[in-house]
């Protein structure tokens, strides 16, 4: 009887990495150069009495009402000039960086083939870590000051928020701004819908982001995403048995799916959770949906939370 499981499982495995060698082998060929263009060096090299030029070149980096005073000022700060400084001493050359997106870009075509391949925009911004990047159907702006490294010295900010100030983070952070523009808004308020959402989100990095742990896609060290394995039967009962699925209350929001230093069970526990339990709950359920439903990735992201939970015969590991 062992001996027929452990074929069974061998076989299913065998299949499965066959076909993502499939898959593979076929984006690998996709014809596709992503275009970048690193205005923060543009912007910061330029001399000033050629401002003109560069705005002519990036309008929408410059708004109207804007006195050309504003631009020349920032050129020559000497603050905003540091940064410019540490960011080529990371970023001077960006092919690395390039290849990857290139990787991803084919993943998206192979995934989604009308979307067009966006061209890549560096900037230096104003270390807004909610927006670190920026997708829209034709541009990807990333701000290179946020990927300078979690221990970097200008970095102000809590541990949970500065560790994914990394450049391995770029690609999931592309992702992500990326499935905002796919995934079906949330419309009803209970927790359970925010779990699906967000996994949809974790599910398209799975697709897109193959050579990615699952530590990199969640946003977590390799010991938290340990950490939500080892407790993750142990939280679902948690969230049957408190009646969470389905409740309107707001308050769980921030509690299980926001950002945050650690979950907030209100137990002994909670100091060693990480953030954004949740997330990672609605994740498994999209895993184990897609393994157990033949649907396309296009319905999945459109089909609702209530459904996908029922049919996905989710389980947690004990």
């Amino acid at each position: 009887m062992k001996k027929n499981l452990f074929f069974v499982v061998f076989c299913l495995f065998f299949l499965s990495c066959k076909k993502k060698n499939k898959i593979e082998n076929t984006v690998s060929v996709i014809p596709l150069e992503v275009k970048v263009a690193r205005f923060d060096k543009i912007f910061f090299e330029t001399s000033p009495k050629d401002l003109e030029k560069v705005k002519a070149a990036f309008p929408f980096f410059f708004p109207k009402g804007n006195d050309n005073s504003v631009w020349l000022n920032k050129m020559q700060d000497p603050i905003w000039r540091e940064l410019y400084t540490e960011v080529q001493k990371k970023y001077a050359n960006f092919e690395s960086v390039k290849v990857e997106l290139e990787s991803l870009f084919k993943h998206i075509k192979y995934y989604f083939p009308q979307t067009k391949v966006p061209k890549v925009i560096t900037v230096i911004s104003e270390m807004d870590y909610k927006n670190k990047v920026i997708y829209t159907d034709s541009l990807v702006i990333i701000s290179l000051e946020l990927y300078l490294g979690k221990n970097h010295r200008f970095y102000q900010f809590p541990n949970y928020i500065k560790q994914n100030f990394e450049e391995r983070q770029m690609m999931p952070d592309v992702v992500s701004s990326f499935s905002s523009r796919k995934i079906a808004p949330v419309t009803d308020k209970n927790l359970l819908s925010q779990m699906i959402y967000f996994g949809k989100q974790l599910y398209l990095k799975d697709l897109l982001l193959p050579n990615y742990s699952d530590a990199e896609k969640m946003g977590y060290t390799p010991e938290q995403i340990k950490w939500c394995e080892e407790n993750e039967s142990y939280m679902w009962r948690y969230f049957i048995e408190k009646e969470m699925l389905y409740s309107d209350d707001q308050k769980l929001i921030p509690r299980f799916i926001n950002a945050a230093p650690f979950s907030k069970f209100y137990l002994e526990i909670d100091n060693e959770s990480p953030g954004q339990v949740g997330a990672w709950i609605g994740w498994q359920m999209v895993r184990s949906y897609m393994k157990n439903n033949e649907v396309p990735i296009a319905n999945l992201l459109k089909t609702d939370a209530k459904e996908i939970f029922v049919k996905s015969k989710y389980k947690p590991k004990k």
